[in-house]
């Protein structure tokens, strides 16, 4: 397949030899209304998604993002799906996925792998990563289950998400003592929450060569300014979140309007600003936004495109930390 824009640097997972592109494409959007958490999003058919993973692939993105939760194997199935009907081949494109751990135990983190593969149709895990630090075992136990399927080599590269620094550190060192290394954290972040730059998660990874893929970087798209614009309101599980508030809304509006103008000098939207603000912020760092229609994909994919001047990344950086001390007020 061709490919229109190249501008993508590619960003090495962690300490693994694997390299991405700096964004991938979060597939939660996927799930086609099914499962716990599917009906965040309205419900994608699969010539709509296979049309949003083409969008993203000609831009350059080569990795996807999904999970065992979104919709129970369902946002796995239709990516697999898109990308066989866009011919894409398993060793052109990489996939990670994630284990739910939530009432769960370390047995099932191996078991499900052969159900995720399943679900992906011949595509191999490239990162299998598990999706919370809320199961049933302990990590030692979780860390010699993921060591299990590196030698196996049933998934390619191992990773956690939502975890904490001494999480992270932990799973990091029982890893590295078998001879692995833990390649990523993926982790919320945006200019509206930047968290992990103070309850040690950044400094942590930083120093342990673990990557942190960021999640939720438009924050749910309110960084996109569309809730913004008079007339657009928020539907399904996002109505009743406090970030699209009416209050909320009236306090990131500088924001909004900063990344709009910022925009225009370059041509591009507020979300691709807010993306390129993120990926300029941490040179190891990749991110994960969504797309659910396909002229969103083809904008993500032409987010390193430009680059922000130090100034324009510093002025962007303190309207953000004014923002997010007022919001902890």
């Amino acid at each position: 397949m061709g490919e229109h824009n190249m501008a993508f640097e590619l960003r090495t997972l962690g300490k693994t030899s694997i390299k991405l592109t700096a964004l991938g494409l979060g597939a939660w959007q996927f799930s086609q209304g099914q499962g716990l958490v599917g009906g965040f999003w309205p419900t994608l058919d699969d010539e709509l998604i296979a049309h949003i993973v083409q969008e993203a692939w000609m831009g350059g993105i080569r990795w996807f993002d999904t999970a065992e939760i979104y919709g129970h194997g369902a946002s796995e199935r239709a990516l697999s799906k898109a990308l066989k009907t866009l011919q894409i081949s398993s060793d052109e494109v990489m996939i990670a996925t994630k284990w739910w751990p939530v009432g769960r135990t370390y047995r099932s983190l191996g078991a499900s792998v052969p159900r995720r593969l399943q679900s992906l149709q011949g595509y191999p895990i490239t990162l299998y990563q598990i999706h919370q630090p809320w199961a049933l075992s302990s990590l030692k136990a979780q860390a010699e289950a993921l060591i299990h399927l590196l030698r196996e080599k049933l998934v390619y590269a191992a990773g956690v998400s939502n975890f904490s620094a001494p999480a992270m550190r932990e799973m990091a060192h029982r890893l590295n003592d078998a001879g692995f290394p833990l390649a990523s954290n993926q982790m919320r972040f945006n200019l509206l929450d930047r968290s992990i730059e103070k309850n040690g998660v950044l400094n942590e990874a930083e120093n342990l060569g673990v990557a942190i893929i960021a999640y939720s970087p438009l924050q749910q798209g309110l960084l996109s300014g569309k809730f913004h614009q008079a007339g657009t309101h928020p539907t399904g599980f996002r109505r009743w979140s406090p970030y699209m508030s009416k209050k909320y809304l009236a306090r990131t509006r500088p924001l909004i309007d900063l990344l709009g103008e910022m925009g225009q000098r370059y041509h591009k939207t507020a979300a691709q600003v807010s993306l390129n603000w993120i990926l300029s912020a941490h040179p190891q760092m990749l991110a994960i936004p969504g797309a659910t229609k396909p002229e969103q994909a083809r904008q993500l994919a032409d987010t390193l495109s430009f680059r922000l001047s130090e100034d324009e990344y510093q002025t962007l950086t303190n309207l953000s930390d004014k923002i997010i001390s007022k919001s902890r007020k």
